[in-house]
C-alpha cells in the first residue's frame, strides 16, 4: 500500500515544464544509462550533501578548528593553530598516499597524472620516480580516496600539517599523521563538537533550497513513493530536516514527505548486510513492519525491500556519495541511481567560460591526427626513395630531388606538430586552471577521464548538481543515456 497517495494539489500545477534544451545546463540531469521515471515506484533520499546542502567554507573552518585543537592534545605542536590552509586545494576523486604523504589525482586506469607532496607540486620526474612502474590502486591499506565533500577538510589539514612538519627537518610518519588527523575529526563530530555548533545555527551551516518541498511534493503527488536513508543520527536529522521542510505551507511536519524516514544506517554496510530496523531511541527491538512518520535506525536493503515488497529495479536512490551510495547501491542491488555532485556548477560554469579554448582544443587535436597520419604517409615514402637511390649506381638527380621534397615535407609535418603541442599544453594548462586552481576538472584527468569521472559514468544513472533539478522533468520523464563508442567506430 502506498502510505502516500498525496492530498495536496501539485504547487507548479499549470507551470509549464521546460523542455530540456531550454534549461540552463546547471538544471539539467545528465545521463549515463537510460532510465524511465514511470517506472521508478520508490525513490529515496540521502541527507547530508544531497537534500541537505552545506556551506562548504563554514563546515571547513570549524571541524579543522575542533580537530587541530583534539591533535595538539595528542601532542602535534601548537603551531598547528596558525599554520596556512587552503581551503580550495581538494577535489573529489583524490588519493590519499599515506606512505609517501602524496596527494594525486589518478587516470581512469589507475596512473598517477598529478601529484602534491602536501599543498607542493610534484614535478613530472618525481611523479614518474614514485608511481610510473606501479598502477595505482584504490581501496588498498596503502591509499586512502577522497570520495565526498565531507572528507575535504581532512586532506586540507593533512596537506597543511605535513607542510608545517617537513619544514621542521626531521623524520615524518605520514601514514601516522593522516591516521591521527582522521581519528581526531572523527572524535570532533562524535563528541558534538561540531555537531553542535550547526544544530545551534543551522543557517550558517545549511543552504535551504526553496524548491526542494515543491520537488517532493510533485514526485509523491505523481505516486511515487518516497524514503529517506541517512547515516546521521534520529536527533541530528530531525534538526536538519526541519530547518530545510518545517515551514512548508503544505506540511505541518517533514516527516509526511516520506513513507519511511531511516537514520544511523551505517552506509555502505546497509547495503550488504541483513540487519532488522528499530524504531529510532528503541535498540534492540527488531520491528516487522515500517510505519510513515516513525524513524527508524539501523536496517539493510535486504530488509527494506522486503518490507516494502518492492523490486530494486523500480527504487531510484539519490545520493552523493560515490562508494557509500552510489557504487555499492548499484554493485551489490538493481537499485537505479542519481548522483548529486555540487561541484558540477562550478564544473559548467568554467565550461561556458572557456568554451571557445574548448573547442580550439578539439580543433587542434583532430588536426593533430590528421598530421600524424601523413606525417605516416611520408615517412613511408621516404623509405622507400632511400632505398631506390641506394640501389642506383649512377646519381638519378630526378630520384635525389623527390627525396628531398619528400623530407622537407616531413619536417614540416613535424615543425607543425611542435607548434600544435606547445599551443595545446597552453590552452590545457589555462582551461585547467579555470576548472580547479590546483587540480582541474574531478572528471578529467589530462585527455582521460579521472577516477572519479569513470566511477561516475560507471555508477551513477543519472548525475546533475542538486536534488532539485528533479522539478523540471515531468515524472514520467524517459532519460536517454548517449550511445557509446568504441575507439573504432565512425
Amino acid at each position: 500500500m502506498n502510505h502516500f497517495q498525496s492530498q495536496y494539489p501539485d504547487p507548479i500545477d499549470g507551470i509549464d515544464l521546460l523542455p530540456e534544451d531550454d534549461l540552463p545546463a546547471n538544471r539539467r540531469i545528465y545521463c549515463n544509462r537510460d532510465l524511465r521515471l514511470d517506472l521508478v515506484e520508490v525513490i529515496g533520499f540521502d541527507m547530508d550533501y544531497t537534500l541537505a546542502l552545506y556551506r562548504q567554507e563554514a563546515l571547513d573552518q570549524v571541524t579543522i578548528e575542533a580537530t587541530v585543537e583534539k591533535l595538539i592534545r595528542h601532542g602535534y605542536p601548537e603551531a598547528l593553530r596558525h599554520m596556512p590552509l587552503e581551503l580550495r586545494f581538494p577535489i573529489r576523486g583524490l588519493l590519499i598516499d599515506k606512505k609517501l604523504g602524496h596527494i594525486i589525482k589518478a587516470d581512469r586506469y589507475g596512473y598517477a597524472k598529478k601529484a602534491f607532496h602536501g599543498t607542493q607540486l610534484l614535478s613530472s620526474e618525481e611523479r614518474r620516480a614514485a608511481y610510473t612502474n606501479n598502477r595505482i590502486r584504490a581501496g588498498t591499506e596503502r591509499f586512502h580516496s577522497i570520495d565526498t565533500l565531507y572528507a575535504f577538510c581532512e586532506v586540507t589539514l593533512y596537506a597543511a600539517a605535513i607542510d608545517l612538519l617537513d619544514s621542521r627537518g626531521g623524520h615524518v610518519n605520514y601514514d601516522r599523521l593522516f591516521q591521527d588527523v582522521r581519528s581526531c575529526i572523527d572524535e570532533a563530530h562524535r563528541d558534538g563538537s561540531i555537531k553542535d555548533r550547526i544544530i545551534a545555527d543551522p543557517p550558517r551551516f545549511l543552504r535551504r533550497d526553496n524548491d526542494l518541498g515543491p520537488t517532493l511534493h510533485r514526485l509523491r503527488n505523481a505516486g511515487k513513493r518516497l524514503f529517506l536513508l541517512t547515516n546521521s543520527d534520529g536527533a541530528y536529522t530531525e534538526v536538519v530536516m526541519r530547518y530545510l521542510l518545517g515551514d512548508d505551507p503544505e506540511t505541518s511536519r517533514w516527516e509526511e514527505f516520506f513513507e519511511v524516514i531511516i537514520t544511523d544506517a551505517r552506509k555502505p554496510a546497509f547495503f550488504t548486510g541483513q540487519q532488522g530496523f528499530c524504531r529510532y531511541g528503541v535498540p534492540y527491538q527488531i520491528v516487522d513492519s515500517l510505519e510513515p512518520r516513525v524513524i527508524y535506525e539501523g536496517g539493510s536493503l535486504a530488509e527494506f525491500e522486503r518490507l516494502l515488497d518492492i523490486r530494486g529495479d523500480r527504487i531510484l536512490y539519490v545520493g552523493d556519495h560515490i562508494f557509500g551510495d552510489v557504487l555499492r547501491a548499484k554493485k551489490v542491488s538493481a537499485w537505479r541511481t542519481l548522483m548529486v555532485i555540487q561541484e558540477l556548477t562550478d564544473e559548467l560554469a568554467a565550461y561556458r567560460r572557456f568554451a571557445g579554448e574548448i573547442r580550439k582544443m578539439h580543433g587542434l587535436e583532430q588536426r593533430r591526427y590528421e598530421l600524424l597520419d601523413s606525417l605516416r604517409d611520408r615517412q613511408a615514402r621516404v623509405r622507400s626513395l632511400r632505398e631506390k637511390s641506394s640501389g642506383v649506381e649512377n646519381e638519378d638527380l630526378e630520384l635525389v630531388a623527390r627525396l628531398a621534397r619528400r623530407e622537407e615535407q616531413v619536417s614540416a609535418i613535424r615543425l607543425e606538430l611542435a607548434g600544435i603541442e606547445n599551443e595545446l599544453r597552453d590552452l590545457e594548462l589555462r582551461v585547467d586552471r579555470a576548472y580547479h586552481p590546483f587540480w582541474g576538472s574531478p572528471f578529467k584527468a589530462e585527455s582521460e577521464l579521472s577516477s572519479f569521472g569513470e566511477q561516475v559514468e560507471s555508477y551513477a544513472c543519472l548525475y546533475t548538481d542538486r536534488v532539485t533539478n528533479l522539478l523540471h522533468y515531468p515524472p514520467t520523464h524517459f532519460f536517454r543515456g548517449p550511445r557509446h563508442r568504441m575507439a573504432h567506430e565512425p
